[in-house]
């Protein structure tokens, strides 16, 4: 699929083998144009998200909006500390090839925020990687990149899992 005629790629990682798979297809297989730009995208679930619980509201008539400062400091440092060990593992990749990439990360969402940042970037591709969930896992959990092939204006290359 080498091709120069790409201006602009995003190759999403979470963290994944399948996603780290994915970029790697992508430096092997994709040629840009000399302007061009492969970026490895990484988005950060929002602490809320992140921790799985919430304190939440005190019961009995207590504040219905409280937020725990330090529980949320703590989340978005440990946050910080994933998403560094994971642009660091797909930079180390890119190196390896000799390949110079940008990097973005964003909070939110991952696959609304997948398609979004594509769309604002005008991407010509998105790459990204895919467990192999069977159709009831995928009923229950969803999938990111089903959701993303629906919805995202480009081509989506989707490098599956064993």
């Amino acid at each position: 699929m080498a091709t120069g005629n790409l201006d602009s790629v995003v190759v999403a990682v979470d963290g994944s083998e399948e996603s780290m798979n994915a970029l790697r297809w992508a430096l092997d297989n994709l040629r840009l144009r000399p302007d061009g730009a492969l970026v490895v995208l990484h988005v950060q679930s929002p602490p809320s998200i992140a921790a799985g619980l919430n304190p939440g509201p005190i019961p009995f008539g207590g504040p219905s909006e409280v937020e725990v400062p330090a529980f949320t400091q703590a989340i978005e440092a440990h946050q910080r500390r994933i998403t560094q060990a994971i642009l660091d593992h797909a930079l180390r990749i890119c190196s390896e090839k000799n390949v110079e990439v940008k990097t973005d990360v964003v909070v939110g969402d991952p696959k609304e925020k997948i398609c979004e940042v594509t769309a604002n970037l005008k991407a010509d591709l998105l790459v990204m990687g895919c467990r192999a969930f069977g159709p009831l896992k995928r009923m229950f959990l969803g999938s990111v990149s089903n959701y993303c092939i629906n919805n995202v204006g480009c081509p989506v290359v989707v490098i599956k899992g064993t």
